[in-house]
């Protein structure tokens, strides 16, 4: 069934963005999903059809229509997933590094939507047809806890929260170099790299607000063991604030060197606990992930090196 919506352009939204104001309205849609059906063709203005660009006057009267979700395509498939709690809302999973999260191209099997859709039959279906039930995501070198939905309404609220800034999301890294600093913020806004399209870099061109917080948990001769705590959700956040400061993260080829002394393969990064309210019962839920087994060898075999100074020892 079409979803329809009107919204009313009032003095105070007047100027701003079809597609950011679109998105204030509905936060259930991201601005990529929102600038997809404005594409369209369906969200219109006096019956004609609009752009992403259009800004907004007093007294618009927006129109938009949302088909429902196509038919998921992607096969399930028997994956090994250790899932850390589900219910008739959501699922909490523990991904493991080296798998992508939803189908794209070049990676049609063996993602965690693929997993998902074995594990679990009845997913969300807001997303689009590759993505049933995700919310938010990790890179696939990353590790750690994801939640995704089962129905429009658990998705709904999880999204709210996310773009509200209220879940908890905290993530363990191992990156180059030794910091002085116990803790400190990175507050650097992040848009897409101006001549990588597949990089995002801190930029003046079109940047969102990136706020990353860190605690230095151990320092060792080359290297510096972090907790870190997002503020916002850009892709690739952390990964690029740390490069930026100088402290790229170990492992990681597309913003500091894939060269490294324990052959690890993709970035040093792992989401270790995540907090939400949950979407029916509104009871606030933590979960925690251990560090997986590749991570703990390195910094088994760095402490062994007895180098390690504590935080405010430097």
């Amino acid at each position: 069934m079409v979803k329809k919506y009107c919204f009313l352009v009032s003095p105070e939204e007047s100027g701003k963005r079809l597609d950011i104001f679109l998105m204030e309205k509905n936060p259930a849609y991201s601005r990529s999903r929102l600038q997809a059906l404005i594409a369209e063709g369906m969200i219109s203005l006096k019956g004609k059809r609009v752009k992403s660009n259009y800004k907004v006057k007093e007294g618009d009267q927006i129109y938009m229509e949302v088909p429902p979700p196509r038919e998921v395509t992607v096969e399930p498939e028997n994956i090994p997933l250790p899932i850390l709690y589900q219910d008739q809302d959501i699922v909490v999973v523990n991904k493991p590094a080296g798998m992508v999260v939803h189908p794209a191209a070049g990676h049609y099997r063996g993602t965690l939507v693929n997993a998902l859709l074995y594990h679990c039959r009845d997913l969300s279906g807001v997303g689009g047809e590759l993505r049933p039930g995700i919310v938010h995501r990790l890179d696939k070198d990353t590790s750690g806890i994801l939640v995704a939905a089962k129905n429009d309404s658990a998705h709904h609220s999880l999204a709210h929260q996310l773009k509200k800034r209220s879940m908890k999301r905290e993530y363990q890294a191992l990156v180059h170099g030794r910091i002085k600093e116990d803790r400190a913020m990175v507050d650097a806004p992040i848009g897409r790299h101006h001549k990588d399209r597949k990089k995002m870099a801190v930029t003046k061109g079109r940047i969102r607000e990136a706020v990353t917080h860190f605690e230095v948990l151990e320092r060792f001769e080359r290297y510096t063991y972090l907790r870190l705590k997002l503020e916002t959700g850009r892709t690739h956040q952390i990964r690029v604030h740390m490069a930026y400061i100088g402290y790229p993260l170990l492992g990681d080829g597309q913003y500091g060197t894939s060269k490294n002394e324990f052959n690890l393969t993709g970035q040093a990064l792992h989401a270790g606990t995540l907090g939400f309210n949950h979407p029916q019962s509104g009871n606030y839920m933590e979960f925690f992930a251990p560090l997986p087994e590749h991570f703990r060898r390195i910094l088994s075999a760095l402490r062994q090196g007895k180098i390690t100074k504590s935080p405010g020892k430097e």
